[in-house]
């Protein structure tokens, strides 16, 4: 059995709770107290010495860290990762866009609102930080609006990273009305077989 150790309600975190359920695999979930310090205990740094969450400890005891090689680890052999070459390099890409124009600033944004309370030293860079993560929504806005997933018409886990943050976007300060296409794509991910909410 996969056991899980996570932060409830981490974008990071659910990618893999939801990627698991997607496939019916049994897991335990660990909840990893992120605020107090745990991951940077020695027994959590021995499972990941980053001192981040999530990891996936696999059921022959080796631990996986990174959300988005868990996704890809859980989705090798299945219909979540592409069969043809250019579909798996198009899936890596909207991970990486995912990791790299996405993450860190709805999900920063997230951060800062939801669970510091919006700090009044973040305001200026909370402003930047929402300025980009507007401009990663549009890039999706616009890919989405000619397609119904974002690899070809495909459910994949390229959809899975990036409905993480997006469908909680709005508690980073994000109006999704704008968006049309990611909005209904929003409700397509949520319709897939095995969905389960973020905890």
């Amino acid at each position: 059995m996969y056991r899980l150790y996570a932060y409830p309600g981490s974008g990071n975190c659910y990618k893999l709770a939801l990627t698991l359920s997607l496939l019916g695999e049994d897991f335990e979930m660990v909840q990893v107290d992120l605020l107090s310090g745990e991951t940077r205990s020695k027994a959590f740094l021995a499972r990941n010495p980053n001192g981040k969450v999530p990891v996936l400890e696999l059921p022959d005891g080796e631990f996986l860290p990174e959300s988005n090689a868990g996704i890809w680890y859980l989705a090798e052999g299945t219909p979540l990762l592409p069969a043809d070459r250019l579909g798996r390099a198009r899936a890596l890409q909207w991970m990486f866009f995912e990791q790299y124009s996405h993450e860190p600033y709805i999900a920063v944004a997230r951060f800062w609102i939801k669970y510091l309370g919006r700090p009044a030293d973040k305001e200026e860079e909370l402003v930047r930080r929402q300025a980009s993560g507007h401009d990663a929504l549009a890039v999706m806005e616009g890919h989405l609006s000619r397609r119904a997933f974002f690899v070809g018409e495909q459910f994949t886990i390229a959809d899975i990273a990036l409905y993480a943050y997006t469908h909680v976007a709005a508690e980073g300060g994000f109006d999704l009305t704008a968006y049309p296409a990611v909005h209904a794509w929003l409700e397509r991910v949520a319709g897939q077989p095995g969905h389960v909410p973020m905890a």
